[in-house]
């Protein structure tokens, strides 16, 4: 039969499993243009079929070559909702009747292989003890391998692709202990702390050519010791457990009809896809904030012995030279900032998984028109608990972009120390006291750098409300995160813009310190309640 110039087999509806009917089809050629004689131009295989799937205009990545040989193969190997809708377009003939006709067809031969597995599993555990196990062959254009040598090549396949520095950002997130990136950010934050106390700038003062005393060690800087002792690791952490639920757990389930193998494929490549992103951001953040910025702020200053900064711990050599010398500062000065270059690297490459994770989640759900209520109602979940680990690393994300705020504003004010110029400006509304002006105006390079921070963690944060959405049952949830994250997002912008800034600061911090602990606001509560009154 012919359809759209290409040769269209109806759905047999004859209960056959996902192999047994892609067998035929293949065969028979299914879904291939017509020769100009008008007679078939013979059966797929896998090359030819990888080819049209990828030439569908509304898949946009395409299908892995070796996704395809599996569905060629003798194997218990089956096929994910996502290519059972391009694999229908293909044995559809592109016709919209004839696809949807297919794409139930395929589902339920994928169900009925699923069933079938299951069935030889429970069936073949006894004979599995008396049976060496033995690698099943597998047949790939006519030659017999076993399965062993498929694998090993695919190893080979993937060694052979070169560095690719999303892959590898993506692995220091995924691979061994969840403990290992928190801690070797916290690490180097303590070897910054004891490499101060040794140099002696962990709490150094200096007289401002107005009179006003200043701390400015390093230890009293919170954009250099709260920020990557406690916020960073905290930021990896929820990253690190979010990325892994994700890979290995959540993101199989809902692709359940297909396997392991293919699902960690297609993980893989949209990592890949992000590959000129994490270039980017890598550039800007060593180049830039790290190498630049080091020279411009510290290295061009203490070398000319003044600039227009404000004097912190990296310029104490400038007004206290018998404290610490200004080839110390300088070495120091730069093993602190390319830490911080790669630190900072390290958190955009987690917004970045963020975004990934969000992304592949949303066309997932957009793929799997198919589903049944209880998977549907899976996804729903799954998206909440994205959700909730986003929210988590956005309030991070914003409280590392105050640290940064909060010190840079601090140097230019008239405060004695960060904490008792916070305590002034409470004061100020709360008791009707009145502080002079800022005298001194520096350039403060940290103010932008905090703004890009900000915006890009509530950037991610707003896609994920979008995309998601996690429908109507958790909209007033939603909410409440977005309430939250504005208002601390708003605090942040107000930061030293009037007197009793730190009031407004203060509720924002607060709320978010909550939203860490319980990002559903009262949940833990309403469970608990439900929980006593089943009981009783």
């Amino acid at each position: 039969m012919e359809k759209n110039g290409k040769i269209f087999v109806a759905p047999p509806k004859d209960g056959s499993d996902f192999k047994e009917l892609f067998k035929q089809l293949a065969a028979a050629g299914a879904g291939r243009p017509l020769g100009s004689d008008g007679f078939p131009q013979g059966p797929w295989t896998p090359e030819l079929l990888a080819e049209a799937i990828s030439q569908i205009d509304s898949n946009r990545i395409g299908v892995d070559l070796r996704t395809v040989q599996l569905w060629f193969q003798e194997n218990d190997k089956g096929i994910s909702p996502s290519n059972i809708r391009w694999l229908a377009r293909i044995f559809g003939c592109d016709d919209p009747e004839a696809t949807s006709e297919w794409q139930m067809e395929l589902s339920a031969a994928q169900s009925r292989l699923t069933a079938k597995r299951r069935d030889s599993k429970k069936t073949g555990s006894s004979t599995g003890l008396l049976v060496p196990d033995m690698p099943p062959p597998v047949t790939i254009d006519d030659q017999t391998q076993p399965a062993s040598v498929l694998a090993q090549g695919i190893d080979a396949t993937r060694q052979r692709q070169g560095f690719s520095l999303a892959k590898k950002s993506e692995a220091l997130f995924s691979h061994g202990s969840p403990l290992n990136l928190p801690a070797s950010i916290f690490a180097g934050a303590s070897a910054l702390g004891f490499l101060s106390y040794i140099v002696g700038i962990h709490s150094a003062t200096y007289i401002r050519a107005d009179g006003v005393v200043k701390q400015v060690g390093f230890l009293w800087a919170p954009n250099w010791t709260f920020l990557f002792m406690v916020l960073l690791p905290l930021f990896f952490a929820f990253v690190i457990e979010l990325l892994v639920f994700w890979k290995h757990d959540a993101r199989f389930r809902l692709v359940a009809q297909g396997d392991r193998l293919e699902s960690d494929d297609a993980w893989t490549r949209n990592v890949h896809a992000y590959s000129y992103t994490y270039w980017a951001v890598f550039l800007i953040c060593v180049l830039f904030a790290g190498l630049l910025q080091w020279i411009g702020v510290c290295l061009i200053p203490l070398i000319n012995g003044g600039g227009k900064y404000a004097v912190d711990w990296g310029k104490l050599a400038i007004v206290h030279p018998e404290v610490i010398s200004v080839p110390m500062t300088i070495v120091f000065t730069g093993l602190a900032y390319l830490y911080m270059c790669l630190c900072f690297y390290l958190f955009f490459a987690g917004l970045i998984l963020l975004h990934t994770i969000v992304h592949d989640l949303w066309r997932i759900e957009e793929a799997s028109t198919m589903r049944p209520v209880e998977h549907r109602r899976q996804g729903g979940e799954i998206g909440l608990r994205v959700m909730r680990g986003i929210f988590r690393c956005t309030v991070l994300g914003v409280l590392v972009a105050i640290c940064m705020k909060v010190q840079s504003s601090y140097l230019s004010s008239n405060g004695g120390d960060i904490v008792t110029w916070i305590a002034h400006d409470m004061s100020s509304v709360l008791y009707g006291r009145q502080d002079s002006a800022n005298s001194f105006s520096y350039r403060m390079p940290t103010h932008y750098s905090s703004l890009l921070v900000a915006i890009s963690t509530c950037i991610v944060f707003l896609y994920g409300s979008i995309r998601l959405g996690v429908g109507k049952r958790f909209r007033v949830l939603l909410w409440r995160m977005s309430a939250v994250v504005g208002l601390l997002f708003a605090s942040y912008l107000m930061i030293d813009a009037f007197e009793g800034f730190s009031i407004l600061l203060g509720v924002g911090v607060l709320l978010a310190t909550y939203g860490l602990f319980d990002p559903e606001f009262g949940r833990w509560r309403a469970s608990e309640l439900g929980s006593n009154q089943s009981v009783s």
